[in-house]
C-alpha cells in the first residue's frame, strides 16, 4: 500500500488532485446530540436564553462546512455549491440527529464538508445549551453517503446507537 499524504522524505504533504477529473460529488453525514428531556423540551419550546438552538446551529453547520480545509490541515478547499443541514427531535432518546448534505463540482469530494458540518452544528448545540445540561453527549458523527470521484458511490446504513 502506498501512502499518499508523505513526500519523498516522509514528510506530509497535501495530495496533488490536478490530474483528476472534474465531477459532481455530493456527501452526506450525521450525527447525534444526547440530553436531558427537560434540554430537548427547552430546545423544541425554542426557550433556551441564548436563542433558537436549531436556527443558529443550522447556520454553524453551513459555515462550518465552508471553512474545511481551514480547519483539517490535508483538507483541499474545495467549491462548495450546495451545504444542507436537517435537524430530527427523537424524543424515545432525548436526543437531535442532525444531518448534513454538501455538493461540490470538483477534483476531490465533500464528504468531510458534510462531516465538519454535522460536527460544528453538533458542536453549536452543545454550547447553546451547556448552561442548563452539560451532560450532553455528542455520538456517532458518520459518513452516511458519498457519490461522485474515481472511488465512486458509498452508501452506508446508518448506525443508531439506540437499537444496538
Amino acid at each position: 500500500m502506498e501512502f499518499t499524504h508523505f513526500n519523498e522524505q516522509g514528510r506530509a504533504k497535501m495530495v496533488d488532485v490536478s490530474e483528476k477529473d472534474v465531477s459532481f460529488r455530493e456527501a452526506k453525514a450525521c450525527g447525534y446530540v444526547y440530553m436531558s428531556q427537560e434540554t430537548l423540551k427547552m430546545v423544541v419550546e425554542g426557550k433556551m436564553k441564548k436563542g433558537d438552538v436549531l436556527a443558529v446551529a443550522q447556520v454553524a453547520g453551513i459555515m462550518g462546512a465552508k471553512e474545511t480545509s481551514r480547519l483539517i490541515p490535508m483538507c483541499h478547499n474545495i467549491p462548495l455549491t450546495g451545504v444542507d443541514i436537517y435537524f430530527e427531535i427523537i424524543e424515545r432518546e432525548n436526543a437531535i440527529r442532525v444531518e448534513a448534505r454538501a455538493k461540490s463540482i470538483g477534483r476531490t469530494g465533500a464528504e468531510m464538508e458534510a462531516l465538519t458540518a454535522v460536527s460544528i452544528a453538533c458542536l453549536t448545540i452543545y454550547d447553546m445549551c451547556k448552561a442548563v445540561d452539560k451532560g450532553m453527549v455528542i455520538k456517532n458523527i458518520q459518513l452516511l453517503e458519498k457519490s461522485g470521484g474515481k472511488t465512486g458511490n458509498f452508501i452506508r446504513e446508518e448506525e443508531k446507537p439506540w437499537e444496538k
